[in-house]
């Protein structure tokens, strides 16, 4: 692999399965499923959704609209999710990876999901670790078919997530330890409002997941109810954290000391309702360049946002947030932190 990245290539290091597939493919795809009875397992499942949304101009609306927080926004996923099983995954993430490659000129690709919410959900106890193996196999599997057409290099990160109990997050980071060749790292996700409820027991799992050698990256200071200082000495890169050099700059020395990375995602924080313009994200990004803390440009859900990575880029560019240098800057970071790049490929 490339110790540098490739000229004019990029690395997106925070996507979600959840929201990376455009629309217009999952309602073709629900359409598919009616008709031809492609995915059998999901013929019933096809018909409530396109009762639900008869026409493709109101599924779209659904999944693009924006929110007033956070929690509305992860809502989004709730549709998603289900349609992304064992059988369609294959299917989903060649057309996925198709456009990241054509698109998007993507040499590399983290894409992050929770593997949990993608098996039945009648699943007995005793089979849910087989189940989300065959998930976390379904995707790598799929991306090696891929690569000769597309050739990216994938990897997967899975996503602990604060709504599930701490038994099944530690089956999720169990499934991530036995599976190092598919699964580069562990994060946290989930509504930020659960974290400071149990603000003690997800730093202990993020804590478990170094003790147990594998990469982390977890949604910290994405919102307000996001800033949970004791959880940021147990991660490699921070997903989001645009709310420490808004509300805890304090916080920013120790993070370049550290050398962690932010993974900053624009487009989000206006769907969300976090940011309402983003030129307010000019004083992130200057003051994390004035500290020398290295931020990834990311897309977080490019195919609900209707946002591929070289456009969030120039969107930052037109409205005055970075530099052509600092572009550039923010492009080789994302190389230097990808967790499967390079020199990181066997760390």
């Amino acid at each position: 692999m490339l110790d540098v990245p490739p000229p004019r290539n990029y690395a997106e290091l925070h996507l979600h399965l959840g929201g990376a597939v455009i629309p217009r493919i999952l309602y073709s795809h629900l359409q598919r499923v009616k008709y031809d009875r492609m995915f059998p397992g999901q013929y019933e499942l096809a018909l409530q959704m396109l009762r639900r949304f008869p026409t493709y101009e109101k599924f779209e609306r659904r999944l693009t609209k924006p929110c007033d927080t956070l929690t509305q926004y992860l809502e989004a996923h709730k549709i998603t999710e289900p349609l992304q099983t064992v059988e369609t995954l294959p299917y989903l993430l060649t057309r996925l990876l198709r456009g990241c490659y054509v698109f998007e000129n993507l040499a590399y690709l983290e894409l992050r999901h929770n593997p949990f919410y993608r098996i039945p959900k009648n699943t007995p106890d005793p089979e849910i670790r087989d189940r989300m193996h065959e998930v976390v196999t379904s995707l790598h599997f799929a991306a090696a078919a891929s690569a000769r057409e597309h050739p990216i290099v994938f990897t997967q990160i899975l996503c602990m997530d604060s709504r599930l109990s701490v038994e099944t997050n530690r089956e999720i980071m169990a499934l991530a330890v036995e599976m190092k060749e598919e699964v580069a790292a562990i994060d946290l996700a989930g509504p930020n409002e659960a974290y400071r409820e149990r603000a003690t027991e997800l730093t202990g799992l993020l804590r478990e997941a170094k003790e147990a050698g594998l990469k982390t990256t977890a949604h910290l200071y994405e919102t307000p109810e996001g800033m949970i200082p004791e959880m940021l000495e147990f991660v490699d890169r921070i997903g989001h954290g645009i709310q420490i050099p808004l509300r805890a700059p304090r916080l920013l020395t120790e993070i370049a000391r550290r050398g962690q990375c932010l993974e900053i995602c624009p487009t989000s924080y206006l769907r969300t309702g976090t940011l309402k313009s983003y030129a307010e994200l000019k004083p992130v990004f200057s003051t994390c360049f004035d500290l020398g803390i290295d931020i990834a440009v990311c897309t977080d859900n490019s195919g609900l946002h209707g946002v591929r990575l070289p456009a969030e880029f120039e969107r930052l560019l037109t409205h005055k947030v970075i530099s052509f240098k600092e572009m550039e800057l923010c492009r080789e970071a994302s190389f230097k932190h990808a967790f499967r790049w390079g020199k990181n490929a066997l760390a």
